[in-house]
């Protein structure tokens, strides 16, 4: 699917981004943890997908804390009354007036004092990985030490551009490169490390445990059984303590709600405020897609003759594949003339259709590109699904030394360098509504 537009909601003086996606009877409003990325979330497959299950029964609204992604960045610590105000603020600006609350580690807390202090706007709470009070030490009382406050600011100040703390937060997908790049990228667009050590000392403070007891919603508490990140003992503490809460504790180690098994959270969730279990469509997800194309082949072949146009050809699917690889792209299939590929990350698909296209003209072709970013279906060997089409008719756009992309490919390569020329408005053939396209500029 196309991931949903940003939006800003004002708070104060402060604008919060926000996204909204799904069609569902209920609100679902989702708090993020430690520091999040609205737009970023959704270069890796698997958050886009998990977001996904929750837009399936939901209307579901996703923003970033100020401070972090791309809330505006202010200096020194927002209290906890201040998120709530901006994530009133987000409820406001999309007409919801009653929610339910789905917090994620350290939004958790933010989470129960919200349900806490505004009953009426809250229609059931949801919390995954979430401490009462601080960090888990020998007990719930979260006390450190100065001198271990200071180890641990400069532990993340030294660490921060990296794959900081991926061992504890995702440890079943700590060795996958991708994976790791992505989550390093992610730390980097989320917030810089000053901002990032203010609030590792906010949330070590954080104590809720005194209010738990004034929580009269319908609560759902989830926890890995070996998170490494937080302990069980913080999910138990919850569920024992604020009335009626349901506890169910989950196979696995990993924190990041978004890896692992998924689906049995997304499932949790769905049930608990539906009432009926999720149907998962676990072939479904998120990537860049590229098709490539010769132009005038058949002038060529007339120039070269068949037998040197099926070494050219030869050599020509030799580079695309070559070319695919080194962008960490996937060759789906060869088209005659061209390719079908996919990629994980936009940014590497418009480089790779650049080197495609340059290393094409040393051989002495000219292709065309075209790419979009969607939702797709994978069927064994093959891919399907709109987004496939969608990108078939951006490159029947495209002439010779062109890379045209859809406006999706473009909003999520902001940042990146790329220029790019604005060609208008298109109806695509067999696609419902206008489609605004674009050229890469060299």
């Amino acid at each position: 699917m196309i991931p949903p537009e940003t939006k800003f909601a004002l708070s104060g003086d402060a604008s919060i981004a926000y996204q909204v996606l799904g069609q569902g009877p209920i609100d679902l409003v989702m708090v993020p943890g430690f520091v999040s990325h609205v737009e970023y979330a959704w270069e890796d497959p698997a958050y886009a997908r998990f977001l996904q299950q929750l837009a399936s029964f939901s209307r579901l609204i996703l923003f970033d804390k100020r401070g972090t992604g791309l809330s505006d960045r202010i200096t020194g610590i927002p209290t906890l009354e201040q998120r709530m105000d901006d994530m009133r603020a987000v409820m406001d600006a999309v007409g919801s007036t009653r929610a339910a609350l789905f917090g994620v580690s350290e939004g958790g807390s933010m989470s129960i004092l919200f349900a806490a202090t505004y009953p009426e706007r809250s229609s059931a709470l949801v919390l995954y990985g979430t401490i009462a009070k601080g960090r888990l030490v020998d007990d719930l009382s979260g006390a450190m030490t100065h001198e271990q406050d200071q180890e641990r600011d400069n532990v993340w100040r030294n660490g921060w551009g990296g794959p900081i703390n991926i061992e504890y937060m995702a440890p079943s997908v700590a060795h996958d490169e991708r994976f790791r790049r992505w989550w390093a990228k992610f730390l980097r667009l989320s917030a810089g490390p000053t901002t990032v050590i203010n609030l590792l000392r906010l949330y070590s403070q954080i104590d809720v445990s005194a209010i738990l007891p004034t929580i009269h919603i319908p609560t759902l508490v989830l926890h890995r059984t070996n998170d490494l990140a937080i302990e069980i003992e913080q999910g138990r503490y919850l569920a024992e303590h604020i009335p009626g809460a349901k506890l169910v504790e989950l196979a696995g180690e990993d924190h990041a709600w978004w890896v692992g098994d998924t689906e049995s959270i997304a499932n949790e969730i769905g049930e608990f405020l539906t009432g009926k279990r999720l149907t998962v469509e676990p072939n479904r997800v998120l990537a860049t897609v590229l098709f490539t194309d010769i132009v005038d082949s058949t002038k060529r072949v007339a120039e070269i003759g068949d037998h040197r146009w099926r070494d050219l050809i030869g050599d020509h699917h030799a580079t695309l594949s070559v070319e695919i690889d080194r962008f960490r792209g996937r060759f789906v299939e060869s088209t005659g003339d061209g390719c079908l590929a996919t990629f994980d990350g936009p940014g590497r698909a418009i480089r790779c259709a650049l080197a495609l296209s340059d290393e094409s003209r040393r051989m002495g072709l000219e292709i065309r590109a075209g790419l979009h970013t969607g939702e797709i279906e994978l069927m064994e060997e093959r891919i399907g699904g709109l987004a496939v089409h969608i990108s078939a008719r951006v490159l029947a756009q495209a002439q010779a030394n062109e890379v045209w992309v859809s406006r999706t490919v473009k909003d999520l390569v902001v940042g990146s360098g790329f220029e790019f020329s604005d060609r208008g408005d298109f109806r695509l053939k067999g696609i419902p509504g206008e489609w605004r396209l674009f050229t890469v500029q060299r």
